[in-house]
């Protein structure tokens, strides 16, 4: 389970613990991969920086398999998706939009390099994608107050509202961007956990727009454990694409962000997706799946809103319906709804401010990772049960985190 804040830092002020990939307790460690990271761990020489050949084959066939063909020369893997879009960001220059909310990682990014973060709200059915308009006034405003915006950042499966943006609007919105003149990176980390496929179409911006989208990953969400930080990265394959490849690596380079050799094979072995590796993230997408939409029918029955789970570990819950009752309690604000609802979980969950919402709106992230359960045996059952919503640490979690909700509604279940 994710560590809250060290003690003495100011609440919802410090460091965030909730990037990618995300969720909070880990499940096992598939044994196969454990095998592949102990049997390169006795190898001296680092990986090359950008990731060596294994692993870059792996990626072209991982994308390859999803309809984007690509070839080594324009991908890129590093330790984790946070590296790997920095330096993206210092290659390309400029100001980066983001939608609101967004992954709490992101925003950090730019500001690093000294660059700015413009958030565009979502329309009603999904976050990870802005609303054209909104998109199209934001440039223009910027521009007007002498702003550089040339980058929108968008995640088609999104943390955190766990939602798919539908094909429609996700190619308005890419038409936008690219009327504009932006580089679209879009976060494809989830791609790989969308809940009920056949219900549900994800279309990658670069399926659209190959020679104009910058594909990311981090291995973590699906793959392979999130503590092995690896992620990999695809370019156009354009001129232009491998020049933006080649000042990555420059830049990756300069933060010396390389794979380390265990870490390498094993990311090589997942990416290559054979048969245990492919069932294992199944699993674990059909017991997210099911542990989101338990949470979304505990959230919508105390009177919060979400919207429905589609993808991932992630639910985004708005509890503006409850602030009567919650300002009686104290809680007025997404910084002391994130300390209340942690304290009383014994979870972090981190308020809407960590996601570019307004500190006042009363909205949190909360994970499916919370009701897996607190030792590796209880997370392997979660993962093996045919329905692990009746297994009695889930129950019981499930009770935990309802009675917070109804306490905060005034009632008594």
């Amino acid at each position: 389970m994710q560590q809250t804040a060290p003690e003495g830092q100011a609440h919802g002020r410090g460091p965030v613990p909730f990037g990618p990939p995300g969720a909070a307790p880990g499940l096992p460690v598939l044994p196969e991969l454990a095998a592949r990271l102990a049997a390169a761990a006795a190898h001296a020489e680092p990986e090359p920086v950008g990731g060596g050949a294994r692993t870059l084959d792996a990626a072209c066939g991982y994308w390859s398999r999803r309809g984007l063909w690509t070839d080594p020369f324009h991908v890129a893997a590093a330790p984790g998706a946070e590296p790997l879009l920095l330096a993206l960001l210092a290659a390309t220059g400029g100001d980066v939009l983001l939608s609101r909310p967004c992954a709490a990682w992101y925003a950090p990014q730019p500001r690093l390099l000294g660059r700015q973060a413009y958030h565009v709200p979502t329309p009603a059915e999904c976050g990870g994608v802005p609303d054209p308009f909104a998109l199209l006034e934001t440039v223009r405003r910027v521009r007007e107050e002498g702003g550089d915006p040339r980058v929108l950042l968008l995640s088609v499966a999104d943390d955190p509202t766990g939602t798919v943006a539908p094909p429609e609007l996700l190619h308005e919105v890419c038409e936008a961007a690219l009327g504009e003149g932006l580089l679209i990176v879009s976060d494809e980390t989830y791609r790989d956990t969308v809940h009920d496929p056949a219900a549900t179409v994800l279309l990658s911006p670069a399926e659209m727009h190959p020679q104009d989208v910058v594909v990311l990953a981090d291995l973590g969400a699906a793959l392979v454990p999130p503590g092995w930080p690896a992620a990999v990265a695809r370019f156009p394959g354009t001129w232009r694409g491998a020049e933006l490849r080649a000042a990555t690596l420059d830049a990756l380079a300069a933060l010396r962000a390389l794979l380390t050799p265990p870490v390498a094979a094993a990311a090589a072995h997942a990416l290559a997706e054979p048969e245990t590796v492919a069932a294992r993230a199944a699993a674990a997408t059909r017991v997210h799946a099911a542990l989101a939409a338990a949470l979304h029918a505990t959230v919508t029955g105390a009177g919060a809103v979400a919207r429905p789970p589609q993808a991932g570990s992630h639910l985004y819950a708005d509890l503006d319906p409850l602030r009567p009752a919650l300002a009686a309690l104290g809680v007025t604000d997404s910084v002391e709804l994130e300390d209340d609802l942690t304290a009383r979980l014994g979870v972090p969950v981190p308020g809407g401010h960590r996601f570019g919402d307004a500190p006042d709106a009363l909205r949190v992230r909360l994970s499916t990772g919370m009701l897996l359960g607190a030792s590796e045996e209880e997370r392997l059952a979660a993962l093996t049960a045919p329905d692990p919503l009746e297994l009695p640490h889930v129950r019981a979690a499930l009770r935990l985190f309802g009675s917070a909700l109804a306490e905060r509604d005034g009632a008594r279940r």
